[in-house]
């Protein structure tokens, strides 16, 4: 019983939809004939998608005296990674420090840190000829002054494509 039924609805359904796609068209002599399954849907219009580039920070942070990278910049630098990987852009590292310890000693950090990034953006497919590493200790600092949260701002690496 249950199948006749499901039988029977299929085939309303198919009958429904062959409705649904007919036309009627005139003949020369004004006379109308019934063409089923016969139209045909209107063109499609293809926009070129733009794609967009979304900016990413270009700053890594560090602990004080520190190089090792922190968890949460590992996803910033996969973005980075992502959008170096094959691309023909030179990037450089610039690695900085705060004030605190000799200038030779801040050049020295601040080389580290840059290695370390262009270590982790090696290790996820950036080609290592594409980077380039320098650090300027702490001759440039992002922000002036002797604060803590001075120096936390100065203790990074700057991505410059």
């Amino acid at each position: 019983m249950f199948k006749s039924v499901k039988t029977g609805l299929g085939l309303a359904a198919v009958f429904a939809v062959l409705a649904g796609c007919s036309t009627t068209d005139t003949v020369d002599g004004g006379q109308e004939t019934q063409v089923v399954g016969t139209t045909t849907p209107p063109p499609v219009v293809e926009t070129p998608v733009e794609e967009t580039v979304v900016p990413l920070d270009n700053t890594v942070y560090f602990d004080f005296d520190k190089s090792l990278l922190k968890p949460e910049t590992r996803e910033l630098l996969i973005q980075h990674a992502d959008r170096l990987r094959g691309s023909a852009h030179n990037v450089r590292l610039e690695g900085h420090a705060d004030e605190l310890g000799t200038r030779e000693y801040n050049l020295a950090l601040g080389e580290r840190r840059a290695n370390a990034v262009r270590d982790f953006l090696v290790l996820q497919g950036v080609d290592s000829g594409s980077l380039e590493v320098i650090s300027y200790g702490e001759e440039r600092p992002a922000v002036p002054g002797d604060s803590e949260s001075a120096r936390a701002m100065n203790r990074r690496v700057v991505i410059v494509e």
